[in-house]
């Protein structure tokens, strides 16, 4: 069994600031006033209608980014019905094969410690052994009744921008699950420095620690790796 840390991979292409001028040449045709599109127009006037409340506008372009959790957090993020997602089978996955590494991955809670985390531990362990022994007769998609919900998953994410607005302002609140608020909260931070106009007027716990912040990283291709030398 191989125990990891959620991350997020995000393409440097999705952030490129243009995307704030194609959003401009879109919300203008509204008010017919594309004769004032300058250089450096697209973020004062999106701020301004996005404080008059008007981001339907901001439908228009979406952001793709891939998450790696565990199936719980998987649970909640496709509750969110305006997306689109591809994500990792456990029906068609078979973790008992050699590419696999002969066993399952799961998520590491940040929360539990000492004797819970033996526990945890223990319980991922004995639910790998009866998925393993399962697998000598049944299929993969039988076996899977036994995997638990800290099993580690990949999940390919699609939202346009008024979603993910109203993704951050769910699942970074202090009411969230701590493992959504750990992959949430930083993926905002991001959107924030690079796209601030779209996103800097959304709120997030801040009192989340940092040290269990999961890791988002910034890459050229998606699936190249999943290191920081991506």
């Amino acid at each position: 069994m191989l125990i990891e840390q959620p991350q997020v991979l995000v393409p440097e292409r999705a952030l490129d600031h243009s995307l704030l001028a194609r959003l401009e040449r879109y919300a203008r045709v509204c008010y017919k006033s594309e004769n004032k599109i300058k250089g450096d127009s697209a973020s004062s006037f999106l701020k301004s209608i996005l404080a008059r409340g008007h981001e339907s506008v901001i439908e228009h372009e979406k952001i793709t980014v891939l998450i790696i959790a565990d199936r719980g957090i998987s649970h909640e993020i496709v509750r969110h019905r305006i997306g689109s997602y591809s994500q990792e089978s456990t029906r068609y996955c078979n973790y008992g094969k050699d590419n696999f590494g002969n066993g399952i991955t799961v998520i590491e809670p940040f929360f539990f410690t000492g004797g819970a985390y033996e526990i945890w531990r223990e319980a991922c362990l004995a639910a790998e052994k009866s998925y393993l022994a399962l697998l000598q007769t049944n299929s993969p998609q039988e076996a899977r009744s036994v995997l638990p919900t800290s099993l580690k998953t990949e999940l390919v994410v699609t939202y346009n921008l008024r979603e993910w607005r109203h993704f951050f302002r769910l699942r970074c609140a202090s009411t969230a699950h701590p493992q959504m608020r750990q992959l949430a909260i930083p993926l905002l931070l991001l959107f924030k420095e690079k796209l601030p106009v779209l996103f800097n007027d959304i709120n997030f716990d801040q009192t989340f620690p940092r040290e269990h912040y999961a890791r988002v990283i910034i890459t050229d291709d998606l699936f190249c790796c999943q290191e920081a030398d991506c």
